[in-house]
């Protein structure tokens, strides 16, 4: 006998910071009875993106920062898929699963939260030689690369090629850029203490951005003290120059200078998922056009938020909100409590928000904060940073905690696992990299 459909299903495309919050919002404002919550998402966890360099330094395990959606999104109903399409007329999504297979299911009320991926520049080479950092793979795929680079110096045939494989390019020095290349710089150094063959050689980190100084985004003064302490561990910060050119041993920069290495790392920023130019709503600059309440005009039923939506910012009249995790969390929250409004549970309001500042962990016990606009520095503001992850991680905070604890008396581990190859995690994800 077939189920009965419930009177309503709000279908959720996606389960980043945006995604998630909103999920959780609805299963605890309705009733499962009579509202169905369903997540439509590629991967059966929710990652917690702001801990990735350290999966990449070592310091803690890539599980550690997946949140399984399955145990924290009870009463929703979860189909492992990437969404594909809409049809606003007969308010249907289409999607595909991991296997391929094509599946389709009606709603009432869609949150778009597909969420972003790498932004890509038109720089000749970059598309094939650089690595992203956006996704789990790709965290994963560059420590292996790291500790695989190092390796292969350690018996390099020449001096030329010991220096490619121990010099590392991290294009953007934002909160990812800066905190990539401060995990990586601690991880080369541990392990080339390590390596018999690499006696005497230290690792080449290079930290380039176009911007006039580091975390243009943070404090003046709190830009200095990460460059400060960046710059002391021995990493390159280069300030107004980019990446003209990329090849496999080689990066030019804008200067005209070339830099022999075959490691760039991308973190240039992010653009919204290529699946919103395709579903036929209006965009501006590629993200979906929203009202201060996330509802997209002239499509009754559908909200947008996160990355993927150009939610108008208060603060900054005429202008979107950034594409950070603290609004998208938020921005999550709140469209769920809109829709909830609309089923009569509360009353619907507008996205407005205060800024609580920004976290940069630099490693060891560095780390730049401005927590309610407190600017911090050193061990007092890696405190403050740890704690806001720990608050904010929806589960394994023990097992992070853990992992920091250890590695805080024991040299991280070092060991490639080769278990994601280069041509898994392309950077341009409309492209795979042959």
């Amino acid at each position: 006998m077939k189920e009965p459909r419930p009177q309503r299903r709000v279908v959720v495309v996606g389960a980043g910071f945006a995604g998630y919050a909103a999920a959780r919002e609805l299963a605890r404002l309705t009733d499962v009875e009579s509202t169905e919550v369903m997540v439509i998402n590629p991967t059966d966890y929710f990652l917690y993106l702001p801990l990735m360099p350290q999966v990449t330094g070592g310091l803690l395990e890539p599980r550690h920062v997946c949140v399984p959606l399955a145990r924290k999104l009870r009463g929703t109903v979860l189909v492992l898929g990437t969404a594909t399409g809409i049809d606003p007329q007969r308010k249907t999504v289409h999607w595909s699963t991991p296997e391929g297979s094509p599946g389709q299911v009606s709603y009432d009320e869609l949150i778009l939260t597909a969420g972003s991926v790498n932004k890509l520049l038109p720089v000749p080479g970059v598309a094939s030689y650089a690595h992203g950092f956006r996704s789990l793979a790709e965290s994963i795929y560059l420590r292996d690369h790291i500790v695989r680079q190092l390796e292969l110096a350690a018996v390099a045939g020449s001096e030329a090629e010991r220096r490619e494989r121990c010099t590392f390019v991290v294009v953007g020095g934002g909160y990812t850029g800066t905190e990539v290349a401060a995990q990586g710089h601690l991880l080369t150094s541990r392990l080339a203490r390590a390596l018999p063959g690499l006696a005497g050689q230290t690792a080449r980190w290079m930290l380039l951005d176009i911007a006039p100084r580091l975390l243009p985004e943070l404090d003046g003064h709190l830009s200095k003290t990460a460059e400060r302490v960046l710059r002391r561990r021995g990493v390159e910060v280069r300030t107004g120059q980019s990446v003209a050119e990329a090849r496999d041993d080689c990066v030019e920069l804008s200067t005209g200078e070339k830099i022999a290495a075959r490691s760039l790392i991308w973190c240039v920023g992010v653009r919204p998922d290529p699946l919103i130019g395709s579903l036929g709503l209006p965009v501006d600059r590629g993200r979906v056009v929203v009202d201060e309440f996330m509802a997209v005009p002239g499509y009754p039923g559908i909200y947008a938020c996160g990355d993927c939506a150009a939610v108008p910012d208060h603060t900054r009249p005429g202008q979107a909100c950034g594409m950070t995790a603290q609004h998208a969390s938020r921005q999550g929250r709140q469209v769920a409590r809109n829709i909830a409004a609309s089923l009569g549970n509360g009353t619907a309001r507008p996205y407005r928000h205060r800024d609580l500042g920004f976290l940069v962990d630099l490693g060891g016990l560095a780390a730049a904060a401005n927590p309610l606009n407190i600017p911090l520095s050193g061990p007092v503001a890696n405190a403050v940073t740890r704690g806001y992850h720990l608050y904010s991680l929806p589960a394994n905070r023990a097992r992070v905690l853990a992992d920091w604890t250890v590695n805080a008396v024991r040299p991280p581990q070092t060991t490639s696992l080769g278990l994601v190859e280069s041509e898994a995690v392309p950077l341009d994800v409309s492209q795979p990299r042959s």
